[in-house]
């Protein structure tokens, strides 16, 4: 898929589409989408005119933003939006409503209840639009890499030691750089054949976007992971892979974002094992062997 290119319609989570293009939307066209994501279930029963009268625009706006994420026209869009709020319920296995808010006094019962539907939606959402081409061309660079930077700041730092971690314990060189000052040395050091994976939920993060370009100006292949495909770390990646989120009450799209990245880096993970997998397998063993001394001996 080009970078920066949406799937067409019906082949992923429309209400994840919208959240990933929310930014580029403007005016009426943003307050139509911005309708839909905060009351999808209304939007699938609301007429065209409903929805003009909710989002304070007009019948033609709506039709424009039908066509703006795919649709032929309402009809469609509706339909979709029905579907997927219809889904949504019935795999949740309990009365939930995934965008509800959390309140100071939910019992706990309810609060573990919304936050396993807003996870799983978001998981299946980022299953549904990952781009397994992508995936593919990131783990063919890095299974050949002779040294792999990871970049990322805040929560996105913790996904990205995570990774570091996994590729370290098969055999992979890779480095975590949560540090802007020693990430960008690490980057200019980078050459051709290496590789660097920066990550930012929203893309717009400006260290993890100066290092992933430092590295790309040395030869470095790029990789983003990203929810926002058209962010300027899209823009400076060579490989782009995308999340979808599901945000609630004191967890923001940037906490949520967390799991569908866990994901997509597990699946990621898992390819470049499977490319190196004796090297891999080797190194894992010679890894849990240096370690088995400081586990506890199983009492009988």
């Amino acid at each position: 898929m080009e970078k920066g290119a949406f799937p067409t319609a019906g082949t992923d989570s429309v209400l994840a589409r919208l959240r990933a293009k929310l930014p580029e939307f403007t005016g009426a066209l943003r307050r139509v989408a911005e309708q839909v994501l905060t009351d999808p279930a209304g939007a699938s029963r609301a007429t065209i005119v409903e929805l003009a009268e909710r989002s304070h625009t007009s019948p033609a706006t709506i039709t424009r933003f039908c066509r703006a994420v795919g649709f032929e026209g309402y009809a469609d869009l509706r339909l979709a939006i029905a579907g997927e709020t219809g889904r949504a319920a019935r795999s949740a296995g309990w009365v939930v409503d995934i965008g509800r808010e959390i309140e100071p006094g939910d019992p706990l019962e309810r609060v573990l209840g919304q936050i396993m539907a807003a996870d799983t939606r978001a998981m299946q959402d980022t299953a549904a639009m990952t781009d397994l081409a992508e995936v593919e061309r990131a783990a063919d660079a890095i299974a050949a890499a002779e040294r792999v930077d990871i970049y990322g700041a805040s929560g996105s730092a913790l996904v990205g030691a995570e990774m570091q971690f996994s590729l370290h314990r098969i055999g992979i060189a890779a480095w975590s750089w949560p540090d802007v000052h020693n990430g960008l040395a690490s980057a200019a050091l980078l050459r051709a054949g290496d590789v660097a994976l920066g990550i930012s939920h929203s893309g717009q993060t400006r260290e993890t976007i100066e290092m992933v370009a430092e590295a790309g100006s040395r030869g470095a292949t790029t990789v983003a992971l990203t929810s926002f495909p058209r962010s300027p770390l899209a823009d400076v990646a060579d490989v782009v892979l995308t999340t979808a989120t599901q945000a609630t009450t004191f967890r923001p799209d940037s906490l949520s974002a967390r799991h569908p990245q866990l994901v997509v880096l597990d699946l990621l993970y898992i390819a470049v094992a499977q490319r190196t997998h004796e090297r891999a397998h080797a190194a894992f063993q010679r890894t849990a062997q240096a370690v088995a001394g400081h586990r506890l001996r199983e009492v009988v």
